[in-house]
């Protein structure tokens, strides 16, 4: 199988057709699994999933309606191992992809360029019903590092294709990782280089239900400072430190203070200032 598409739910009705149309819209040279993992959800997403997987005719959709709550990660976690394609691609439950030919360049790109493990690309977000380009990511080159991404996640989850199984298995406690997607990059990212594509091919949803945009700026930070503190000991010398500096950032900016030992950091945002 060439490529696996992963989608996580859970109450998720809301968005769950316009997510999983723009999977079956995609135009493919090849064929392509898609696995739907719905962690016991409330609404009634499982009842729209099972509809749209009735009438579908594109591609095979394999659906694991969980019957307990597994948790974000474990769930996330068992749909990746339930993969089969040679190639990931991720899009959650309240996203959605926008050009059908996404996941055709993104393949197309990783099977010409053994030396990279990731390819992404720009999306829009949706803010309030709103859509917006996400301007952070217009000052991303189109090639870059473990180094640069260590520094800052500028990946949004629905734009990414990777190439699959390039690490054994997760360290045993991604299980209660608060944020899934960053630490997997980071330890693909170990094995190639980085592909951005400057194009926008996805919808980005930012709202108050969702488990990272409703919390406070500063619970988020907290979150990330837990976080990259348990993902650290996974790497060695330079890029352990890049991963300490974005901590002490972080922190320091609650105290009211910018860290100045972040711009001896190669700047990648923008190398000409």
């Amino acid at each position: 199988m060439m490529l696996s598409v992963i989608m996580i739910v859970y109450n998720h009705s809301k968005y769950i057709e316009e997510a999983i149309q723009g999977v079956l819209k995609q135009e493919t040279n090849f064929d392509f699994e898609f696995i739907i993992s719905n962690d016991c959800s409330t609404d009634n997403s499982d009842s729209l999933i099972r509809s749209i997987k009735n009438q579908n005719t594109r591609c095979k959709i394999t659906y694991y309606d969980q019957k307990v709550n597994l948790g974000m990660m474990p769930n996330f976690m068992f749909a990746l191992n339930a993969a089969n394609g040679k190639y990931i691609a991720l899009c959650e439950g309240d996203d959605y992809w926008t050009d059908a030919s996404k996941l055709q360049k993104q393949v197309d790109f990783l099977e010409q360029n053994n030396d990279f493990s990731i390819c992404f690309h720009n999306v829009n977000l949706e803010i309030n019903n709103t859509l917006k380009e996400d301007n952070l990511k217009k000052r991303i080159p189109s090639v870059f590092g473990i180094e640069e991404l260590a520094l800052k996640n500028v990946i949004h989850t629905p734009s990414v294709v990777y190439r699959n199984r390039l690490f054994p298995e997760f360290p045993d406690y991604f299980k209660n990782a608060p944020i899934g997607d960053y630490f997997l990059h980071l330890l693909n990212a170990q094995y190639g280089k980085i592909k951005y594509i400057d194009e926008v091919m996805a919808v980005y949803r930012i709202h108050g239900t969702s488990y990272w945009s409703s919390k406070s700026n500063a619970e988020q930070d907290q979150i990330l400072i837990t976080f990259l503190n348990l993902i650290k000991i996974n790497f060695e010398g330079q890029i352990q430190k890049i991963i300490d500096l974005q901590i002490e950032k972080i922190a320091m900016k609650h105290a009211g203070f910018w860290d100045k030992k972040i711009k001896k950091i190669k700047r990648f945002f923008d190398p000409k200032k």
